[in-house]
């Protein structure tokens, strides 16, 4: 835990602003993004503090694959079957502005906007699914 770290917070239910989504694993919590790209936009959070994704190695696929399923779980109850058309992944430092690992879940991925587009495309610089 790291008591700085805004997402060691909300996964702790210290920030009262931000309401955590039902979620199944007790080791992984979900909310809306407060800047969101699409119509749904969802960051899946492990509780434990990890550092970004460039930190995963070999051992974490099996916690990533987890966020996704989260992920894709957290979508079907909010009414969003189309799994077809999301958009899962990280942002690569340095463009992520949250040193704790967070994967956001996008959809319909067809809707992003022109920026959204840009900032959250499949396998950039900066955003890798």
């Amino acid at each position: 835990y790291d008591g700085k770290c805004v997402f060691c917070r909300i996964a702790r239910r210290e920030e009262p602003g931000t309401a955590l989504l039902p979620c199944e694993d007790e080791d992984l919590v979900c909310f809306r993004d407060i800047k969101p790209g699409a119509p749904h936009h969802y960051l899946v959070v492990p509780v434990k503090h990890m550092g970004n994704c460039k930190t995963l190695k070999a051992e974490h696929i099996p916690l990533v694959k987890r966020m996704m399923e989260v992920g894709k779980a957290v979508l079907q109850k909010n009414n969003f079957s189309d799994l077809n058309d999301v958009r899962m992944g990280f942002h690569w430092p340095p463009f992520c502005s949250i040193a704790h690992l967070h994967l956001h879940v996008l959809a319909p991925a067809s809707q992003l906007g022109f920026l959204s587009r840009l900032y959250y495309r499949v396998n950039s610089y900066w955003f890798i699914t």
